[in-house]
């Protein structure tokens, strides 16, 4: 009896320190990044506005070109080699910008694509584009007009609309924020159909503002802003809307956002894409916004990495890495901490 006993104890014992052991033996939480090392992955890009990543570890850019209609959705492998894929997307010159194609969106298989100036979301199957024979005319995919419904809503006085960026909610909606229209719209997963789900107050009189990135952190949808003409410094805020639409108070005082990413903690990191500066006027001297002088900033604000020219997408990818695509020099870079 004494040696069953006593077995029945030794065993309980072993037990509990296994127990405490698998209690305790967890990884250390990972920190939020305080600075980045960086390495270059791609060049070469014309204009690019929009980076996603599938899951074989290809990337997906959305290149704005060089207003010439010409347009284009490419695709970087993981070894950073680039293959063109979907052209002659429109494409015009404006102020001396491009303008034309907007972000994407990828899930399951699916890239969804926006285009601001045409109004248009384009819905792409990966595994059927990569069967056919590249690049493919934009014309063969398959299109719904955000525009024609956003502009039924008169929402700015000039009932502007500028299909930018989007993410998938908690119900599998498609969540897609109207940069012109100071507005989100719902698409429903099953039918497609479009409903008004938030809208955006000015951020001063006649200053509109112009949300750009979206988020879901889990409970809420995060939105980065860059705000109108003239981008005054710390007009900019970050936002908060809950699951059913309504604005919740959050973040203040940044400048021209134009996106932002969570990271593993679900903590967003926020794109400033440059210094607008006013030089004196004049033919050949006009305003505009400084190469060279965007940056990666935390939720509180503070400057994590400078020095990046006009970025306009930051994804994460993995722990500790991140990838920046920026317009101006047509890079992504890698990012690590």
């Amino acid at each position: 009896m004494k040696k069953h006993f006593l077995s029945l104890l030794a065993f309980t014992l072993m037990v509990a320190m296994v127990v405490m052991d698998a209690c305790t033996d967890h990884a250390e939480p990972i920190p939020e990044p305080t600075q980045f090392s960086i390495s270059p992955f791609a060049s070469g890009l014309r204009a690019p506005i929009g980076l996603v990543a599938d899951d074989q570890g290809r990337f997906w850019v959305t290149e704005g070109g060089t207003g010439a209609d010409d347009g284009a959705l490419v695709m970087i492998s993981p070894q950073g080699v680039k293959t063109t894929v979907v052209t002659n997307f429109k494409s015009v010159v404006n102020q001396g910008n491009v303008e034309g194609i907007s972000h994407l969106y990828y899930d399951n298989g699916t890239l969804y694509l926006l285009h601001g100036v045409e109004g248009l979301l384009y819905t792409i199957n990966v595994a059927d584009l990569l069967a056919g024979s590249l690049p493919l005319h934009k014309d063969h995919l398959a299109t719904e007009n955000i525009k024609a419904y956003v502009v039924t809503k008169n929402l700015t006085f000039d009932n502007n609309s500028n299909a930018f960026a989007m993410t998938k909610g908690p119900d599998g909606h498609l969540y897609i924020v109207d940069a012109g229209a100071n507005a989100i719209i719902k698409r429903d997963k099953d039918t497609h159909v479009l409903d008004l789900f938030a809208t955006f107050p000015p951020v001063g009189p006649g200053r509109d503002p112009v949300p750009t990135g979206i988020v879901f952190d889990g409970s809420h949808f995060i939105l980065s802003s860059l705000t109108g003409f003239p981008f005054s410094p710390g007009s900019a805020n970050v936002y908060k809307v809950n699951t059913s639409g309504a604005l919740v108070p959050y973040k203040s005082g940044f400048t021209t956002l134009t996106h932002l990413t969570l990271t593993v903690n679900g903590k967003p990191l926020l794109l400033h894409y440059a210094d607008f500066v006013m030089p004196p006027g004049g033919p050949g001297n006009p305003p505009g916004f400084k190469p060279g002088t965007g940056s990666i900033l935390n939720e509180d604000g503070t400057v994590l990495l400078s020095g990046l020219d006009r970025p306009t997408d930051i994804k994460r990818h993995g722990d500790r890495t991140f990838y920046v695509l920026s317009l101006g020099d047509g890079t992504i870079k890698r990012l690590d901490y």
